[in-house]
């Protein structure tokens, strides 16, 4: 400072200045600057190794699809929605074409950076800054892969510098060829389909190895909106897609402009409507609807798994083949009321159609395994399972249930006579409720078996009140009917069930007694074979086995010489028993049967109930579908043989008024051989009326009908007798 004038010299000035520079500007600015290092060091040095923390071998265990074998180890296909729909290729494996528009539309550097692309991120910023918006996020296919593989969708810095981390430990620990194939096996397409390879079967039935420069840039294009750009949604959205991504393959030089255009004009191939449901049949769906009863939520997610089921693949084609080829058939025959399913317009997904349905079971008796299961005539025209599902009409197929209770209380056997005439009961509502006939005639006292082998209504419903409505609908709730009504109309099958719970319901008399409940999973395995779900047979005691065998040997006399006769002409001749069913209107065709080792169960009607065809039958509808099925299992395996009567069966001479042992005041005495526990504890005291009639007993001159295990026939002196006075048996 000059001491003159007090002022300071133009050097103390500027050094006063700088000193303040130092003090207030640079040394604030060198703090920062240490301070931003040091966050920047250590949240690398966090970042990276917070990085070392995720598991790399995840990048291989991608998870796959299930698969799903029948009981003889056929691949029978995948399950989606458990595991991913996918198949793991090599990098070589894939076309050339979809490398080349992956890179030019999501990462054309990918080769140049090191999982991250700075340059990349400054022109997102600048975009970003220029639009006034965030939607430029800069990700490479590393950061995407580390995206999709540990699930880091959170929007928000710590994500984004974590990706960033981990991206870079994949660049230093991976080949860019690995990384890449990572990715292409990842990515999801949309359309359920994971992977390259399962988009490229998915949506164009070709191998990814041979994809063409068009469906290349359709399948790039794609990755960034599944589901918008799903071209079996909206193949416009798809192709402009396409368009886009043959434009980036041309400014990047991957292409020219002529291969370009060629592209874009070479028409896009698609897998047909009916074919692009992601299970694809019946069984394969019934199994996606199952698996969460067996399995954790960790194993589905891993996928991977191995599914045995007790389907026989042969039994099941022939099953696909007999419902459709019987009913196209039928369908072709003049005056036929509804229209053929050839002139049906597919569309994918329908619950119902308007032409003629069915649906076909067959079990296999000794396990309960579902061998055989047709839930319609077309899984992909309509993937409603109508074996499972389709509530209908039991009809006359419910009636050997009936005819077994009363065996098995004691109050009726096969040769006991029943009335066949008119019958009027009141209804809870005062109405008058009188069944009629199918043929309109009432033919009097017949054998008890008659009623079932020709399903007799009038018949059907008084053995109904010999069992007891309360009994009758007990056994429905044990073989799973579930609650029936509580009428005599329950007899006659006056309520709903599906064609899958009857089938396994007419298993019990193949399994003397047993039900066993249906299965379609034998047991599943892991990708390393451990079993997570072992094979378990259930079964309930519904009938003793002495009324199973009454019952089938009446239903054995019902194929031969009955309503389902028409088995026998059409050339089936193993032994086999059951019965047919038809509802009012002829809405519902049923034809239910067994042998020793299968019962299968066949369904035909109209989605939304109404009749069929004038005279539409079980024995003219659906008899012929279960004689083809039944033919099939001759040759795969399950020949049939008798069923074997149960031990210690007894001959013995009873009266078909009563029902007790004959004597010589009996007038109606029939021979038959019946097991112990069935066999009456009276004698018949001789009679003047009949039990199960107010009718006077007929005359001596009626003709008496053999009936099954009846010796009243060609069998022993007895029957040779009884024929000579009654006449030869008749129907």
């Amino acid at each position: 400072m000059n001491q003159k004038t007090g002022k300071r010299s133009e050097w103390q000035r500027n050094l006063w200045q700088s000193a303040l520079v130092k003090r207030f500007v640079l040394a604030p600015l060198l703090c920062l600057s240490i301070l931003v290092s040091a966050v920047l060091i250590g949240g690398a040095i966090y970042f990276n190794v917070k990085a070392l923390g995720f598991d790399l071998k995840k990048l291989k265990e991608v998870p796959q699809r299930t698969l799903v074998y029948d009981r003889k180890d056929k691949l029978l296909g995948h399950v989606s929605g458990h595991g991913e729909n996918r198949v793991i290729v090599p990098l070589k494996s894939v076309s050339k074409n979809f490398i080349k528009a992956l890179l030019s539309r999501e990462d054309s550097r990918f080769y140049h950076h090191g999982g991250v692309d700075y340059r990349g991120v400054a022109r997102a910023m600048w975009r970003n800054m220029k639009e006034g918006d965030m939607e430029q996020g800069a990700s490479t296919l590393t950061m995407q892969l580390v995206r999709n593989t540990y699930g880091m969708r959170e929007k928000s810095i710590y994500r984004k510098l974590l990706e960033v981390a981990l991206a870079k430990r994949l660049e230093r620990r991976f080949s860019k060829d690995k990384i890449l194939e990572f990715y292409v096996n990842r990515v999801y397409f949309g359309a359920g389909l994971y992977g390259v390879e399962k988009a490229s079967q998915g949506f164009f039935m070709k191998p990814a190895s041979d994809l063409n420069l068009g469906e290349s840039a359709l399948l790039a294009g794609i990755i960034r909106g599944p589901s918008l750009l799903n071209p079996f949604r909206n193949l416009k959205a798809a192709e402009a897609t396409r368009d886009e991504v043959l434009a980036r393959m041309t400014d990047e030089g991957e292409i020219s402009d002529a291969e370009a255009e060629a592209a874009k004009s070479t028409p896009l191939v698609l897998r047909p409507p009916n074919q692009r449901l992601a299970t694809g049949s019946y069984v394969l769906q019934t199994i996606h609807d199952l698996l969460d009863n067996y399995l954790d939520k960790s194993d589905i997610e891993k996928g991977g798994l191995r599914i045995y089921t007790t389907i026989d693949s042969d039994l099941q084609s022939a099953a696909e083949r007999a419902l459709d080829g019987n009913l196209s058939r039928i369908e072709s025959q003049p005056g036929f009321p509804h229209s053929p399913r050839s002139s049906f317009k597919s569309k994918s997904g329908s619950m119902s159609t308007p032409y003629v349905q069915g649906a076909v079971v067959s079990i296999e008796n000794a396990t309960g395994g579902i061998l055989a299961m047709v839930g319609g005539r077309d899984f992909g025209e309509s993937p409603f399972n109508r074996s499972f599902n389709a509530k209908r009409q039991a009809g006359s197929s419910f009636k050997p249930f009936v005819y077994a209770v009363a065996f098995q209380r004691g109050g009726l056997l096969p040769g006991s006579f029943v009335s066949d005439d008119e019958i009027r009961l009141k209804g809870s509502n005062g109405k008058i409720w009188s069944p009629k006939n199918s043929d309109g005639k009432f033919t009097g006292l017949q054998p008890a078996a008659i009623g079932l082998i020709r399903s007799r209504n009038t018949m059907s419903v008084r053995v109904g009140q010999i069992a007891g409505i309360a009994n009758v609908r007990s056994m429905a709730r044990a073989l799973k009917f579930g609650e029936i009504p509580a009428s005599p109309v329950s007899f006659l099958g006056a309520f709903e069930t599906t064609p899958m719970t009857i089938t396994s319901a007419f298993s019990t008399f193949a399994c003397k007694g047993l039900n066993r409940s249906p299965h379609i999973i034998q047991r599943i395995e892991n990708s390393v074979g451990k079993v997570l779900v072992p094979p378990e047979i259930h079964g309930t005691r519904v009938f003793p086995e002495s009324v199973c065998w009454l019952t089938s040997d009446i239903l054995g006399r019902a194929v031969n010489d009955g309503t389902g006769k028409v088995i026998r002409a059409a050339g089936y001749k193993a032994p086999c028993y059951g019965k047919t069913g038809t509802t009012n209107d002829y809405r519902d065709a049923w034809f239910v049967g067994f042998t020793d080792k299968v019962t299968t169960g066949v369904w035909v009607g109209m989605d939304r109930p109404e009749t069929i065809m004038n005279h539409g039958y079980g024995s003219k509808l659906a008899a012929p579908i279960w004689t083809d099925v039944m033919k099939k299992a001759e040759t795969s395996g399950y020949r049939a043989e008798p069923l074997p009567a149960p031990p210690k069966m007894r001959d013995v001479v009873l009266c078909r008024e009563c029902g007790g042992i004959a004597n010589r005041r009996t007038i109606y005495p029939y021979q038959m051989e019946l097991p112990p526990d069935l066999m009456p504890r009276h004698q018949c005291p001789g009679h003047g009326r009949n039990l199960f009639t107010n009718k006077q007993r007929p005359p001596r001159a009626i003709p008496v009908p053999e009936i099954p295990g009846d010796q009243g026939g060609a069998r022993g002196l007895l029957g040779r007798l009884m024929r000579w006075i009654f006449g030869e048996p008749t129907e």
